[in-house]
Parts: structure tokens; sequence; C-alpha cells
């Protein structure tokens, strides 16, 4: 199973972002899948999640409408549209599956992508 995330980078305050996550080894379609992020020396953090076939989302509180999660199942590969950004959102984003729609912190297949880095400053 393999997730690797992609997208990130240096943006200015107020500025947007689309991060992808293409993913292998497993029947995509049938799984939950959400973002997550983490900033050095803190734990994970939920970000948005979305329903296997895309019906059903949920986001973070910090959020407040400005990410977008979205997924494409043709091509194994979910995103996340990131809108209005701030500051306090620089941190490595990564993507993982689920079997629940729910707002947690699980790797089921144990294993993890690489990450991509969302810097957020002026």
């Amino acid at each position: 199973v393999q997730f690797v995330e992609s997208g990130g980078g240096l943006v200015q305050p107020g500025g947007s972002l689309r991060l992808s996550c293409v993913t292998s080894g497993f029947t995509f379609s049938n799984y939950v899948m959400n973002w997550y992020r983490q900033v050095p020396g803190n734990e994970l953090e939920f970000v948005a999640t979305i329903s296997s076939t895309g019906g059903r989302t949920n986001y973070g509180d910090f959020v407040e409408g400005r990410f977008i999660i979205s997924r494409d199942n043709a091509k194994n590969t979910v995103y996340l549209q990131m809108n209005s950004l701030k500051p306090e959102d620089t941190a490595v984003y990564f993507c993982n599956a689920d079997r629940i729609f729910r707002a947690t912190i699980t790797a089921i297949f144990g294993s993890w992508g690489q990450g991509t880095q969302v810097t957020v400053t002026s």
C-alpha cells in the first residue's frame, strides 16, 4: 500500500494550494479517505475526510470553510483544495485510508506516505 502526496509549497497568507494524494495497493473506491497534518514536534491533526463515493465530507473545526476535499476514484486520488491559507496552516500534510467515515487519526494499512510540506508565510 502506498500514499504519495504532492502539491505543497510556499505560499503567502490568503493564497491557495491544491494537494494531491495518489494511492496504490488497495481498492481505493472501497475506502474513506482522510487528510491529516503535522507540525514538527506536535501530534497529527485531522483535517478532512471524504466517504468512499465522495457523497459525504467532514472537516476539522479550524478549517472554517476554507478547504475542500474531493476524490477521483478512477485515478485512485484524493485532493485537498486549500484556500485563504493562514500561517498556522503551515505543516506537513498526509493522506490515509479508513474503513469508517469518522474524524479520527488512523492508518488501517499501517503505512504512511512522505507527506507534502505546506508553508504559509509572507
